[in-house]
């Protein structure tokens, strides 16, 4: 397992500082040595740029907080946004402490080998520790803090892979990829990024233009997904179980009218009240944040702004 040892809350805002001493490296070797590893670098330069959460809460944002500040669980984590610009540039935003983000940082501009990219809480502290990195390629990279590690290739039959927290009972994050015929498949992940052979889950899933998740949306301490419906923009819940022979509950609608929008994402606990949140942007560039509630009736408030001009973005994940 990566445990890491040392790693306390209050040095949150200095591995930002780690980051860009990063970043400045990469660029100099650009063409060199990070051209001959990019996928790799580009997983080391993810996992060096994830601060750890804010230490407090404080309520700035209407809606935003509970007037609680939680701390990062391993049902309710803590990621960083990132995004990738049309020039390839990568860039990472974290919760702020009141419920919106913080100025972006720039990582490197190695998006271009970013085909998707998933934080990881592999040790259950509540805060990312790695990264897998699937590139155009087909090849999927794992990093944490000490080992950047090439898992294997093959992943391009599938045109979605998440990894929204241990869907499989252990602790560990696994995998959920759906292949271009809609059948859901399951790799259980391992503390060292490496993954079991898939397990099929299940089929129809093309009807889903989005699909998140990142941690508890229900309050019952398991992972769960959310998912749109192309055709309708109806927003269903799929709540985890627990069980990797059938790691989710049979969907449930929770809402209508998200066709407006053109990515969801999830960073886990956004506004740091210990419940899972998720982000919307719009076709406008405008995105949303919804504050779980953690009831499974209805697991999200009414949605927040908390910026423009996110349309400048080609890729959202975290």
């Amino acid at each position: 397992m990566a445990i890491l040892s040392g790693r306390t809350r209050g040095r949150a805002l200095s591995r930002l500082a780690t980051a860009a001493i990063a970043v400045a490296l990469a660029g100099t070797a650009a063409g060199t040595a990070v051209a001959a590893n990019s996928p790799g670098a580009a997983a080391r330069n993810a996992v060096q740029a994830a601060p750890k959460a804010p230490a407090k809460a404080p309520q700035a944002i209407t809606g935003a907080t509970t007037g609680t500040t939680a701390n990062p669980t391993a049902a309710d984590p803590v990621f960083p946004l990132f995004g990738v610009d049309s020039a390839n540039g990568t860039y990472v935003y974290s919760p702020d402490g009141n419920g919106g983000l913080t100025a972006r940082e720039k990582i490197d501009d190695l998006g271009d080998v970013r085909l998707n990219q998933q934080s990881l809480d592999n040790d259950g502290d509540g805060n990312p520790d790695a990264v897998w990195l699937w590139d155009p390629s087909g090849g999927l990279t794992y990093s944490d803090d000490t080992n950047t590690t090439t898992i294997g290739g093959g992943w391009q039959i599938y045109d979605k892979v998440l990894a929204p927290g241990n869907l499989g009972g252990a602790q560990p994050y696994d995998i959920i990829a759906r292949d271009r015929s809609g059948v859901l498949w399951l790799y259980l992940g391992y503390a060292d990024g490496k993954v079991t052979a898939r397990t099929k889950i299940g089929g129809g899933w093309q009807i889903y233009d989005q699909i998140a998740g990142k941690g508890d949306l229900t309050g019952d301490g398991k992972a769960d997904i959310i998912a749109r419906e192309k055709s309708t923009g109806d927003l269903y819940l799929y709540k985890g179980t627990g069980d990797r022979t059938a790691p989710f509950s049979a969907r449930q609608k929770i809402g209508t009218g998200w066709g407006g929008y053109n990515a969801l994402v999830s960073t886990g606990d956004l506004n740091l009240d210990g419940k899972t949140d998720f982000l919307a942007r719009d076709t406008s560039g405008r995105l949303f944040a919804y504050y779980g509630t953690g009831d499974a009736a209805s697991p999200y408030k009414a949605r927040v702004q908390i910026g423009t001009g996110w349309n400048t973005y080609t890729r959202l994940f975290s």
